[in-house]
């Protein structure tokens, strides 16, 4: 095969050691794209009636059960490599975590949270959904750098080779940069629907635009999976079985959802839009109680709210003979 140019990749994946533990750049692009997701979705919640420190709150649960989400889909994917070392499962220092088991344990994780606490899952999910692609998409950076998803072997221009001896991509093989094509898709699809993200959040019922970041996600990424070198599974690629099923859950509920027609009400305090200055409209006040008199002044004793009527009797005054308002 004859390789006209090639992107050449001669980075460490290890960036620092410390005894056992090391810092990889993959765990620190992880660990940005986690962070650049809660802040996304706080910021987008708050203008649902959230705040920020619920969300925070919620995120810590999204996070706890995504990691064992992520873990878990790994070793499921990879079921040989712990054949007979159960106890390796455990050794999450060593590396390998599944991104679409993150997102589906995240998920369930922020489930259970909004049950708990009683919150609408879908208004979590809307706010959630571009700051998911937004932290895939800067994770991505670390998967990239240290090769580990190997890509199809191409000649294209920007085919990337890596050459750094403790890669663990395949060295001196250009291949599809199929990660890169990943970050891309995250990059377009919050590029196209944020700008719209606040309009269309108050003209869909709540959950739908959520599922439409994930399933348009998904979607692509099932066709981008083919420039990956992955295991098949069933006639597909393991990646490609995990889109199939994000995209079945959208498919399933967004007309679920869209059948609902009550209206999307601030979950608690309202706040601005901002942009425009609209803000929500806020629940209606308790109505006014009327104001209480003391039972010796007999005179105020019809003391009505904006107002009180005069009692003639008390004040020696003949009653009028014409009706009330005339």
């Amino acid at each position: 095969m004859n390789h006209f140019a090639v992107i050449t990749i001669d980075l460490n994946p290890n960036l620092l050691q410390v005894g056992p533990i090391t810092l990889t750049w993959h765990g620190i692009f992880s660990v940005l794209g986690i962070l650049a997701t809660i802040r996304l979705a706080a910021w987008i919640a708050t203008r649902d009636g959230f705040t920020p420190e619920q969300i925070y709150d919620g995120a810590f649960w999204a996070v706890v059960v995504g990691l064992i989400g992520a873990r878990l889909h790994f070793v499921l994917e990879n079921y040989r490599l712990f054949a007979g070392h159960l106890i390796r499962v455990l050794y999450v220092n060593e590396g390998g975590i599944s991104q679409w088991g993150g997102v589906f344990g995240a998920m369930v994780g922020l489930l259970i949270w909004a049950r708990w606490k009683k919150y609408s899952f879908w208004k979590l999910l809307d706010a959630a959904g571009p700051g998911a692609l937004l932290g895939l998409g800067i994770g991505r950076i670390g998967d990239i750098i240290n090769g580990e998803h190997h890509g199809t072997p191409t000649n294209l221009p920007w085919a990337v080779n890596y050459v750094n001896p403790r890669t663990l991509g395949q060295p001196g093989l250009p291949v599809h940069p199929e990660v890169a094509y990943e970050m891309i898709l995250c990059g377009l699809i919050v590029a196209a629907l944020l700008p719209f993200h606040f309009r269309l959040m108050r003209r869909l019922p709540p959950g739908v635009l959520g599922l439409i970041y994930l399933g348009v996600y998904a979607f692509g990424r099932f066709f981008l999976s083919y420039f990956r070198a992955d295991q098949i599974e069933f006639g597909l690629r393991q990646a490609q079985w995990a889109s199939a099923l994000m995209v079945l859950l959208a498919i399933v509920f967004v007309p679920i959802l869209l059948r609902r027609r009550d209206e999307r009400g601030p979950t608690l305090a309202p706040v601005p839009l901002g942009g425009g200055g609209e803000t929500r409209t806020p629940p209606p006040e308790p109505p006014l109680q009327p104001e209480s008199e003391p039972a010796s002044d007999p005179g105020r004793r019809n003391h009505v709210e904006g107002g009180s009527t005069r009692n003639p009797k008390a004040r020696g005054e003949e009653p009028s003979a014409s009706p009330p308002g005339q």
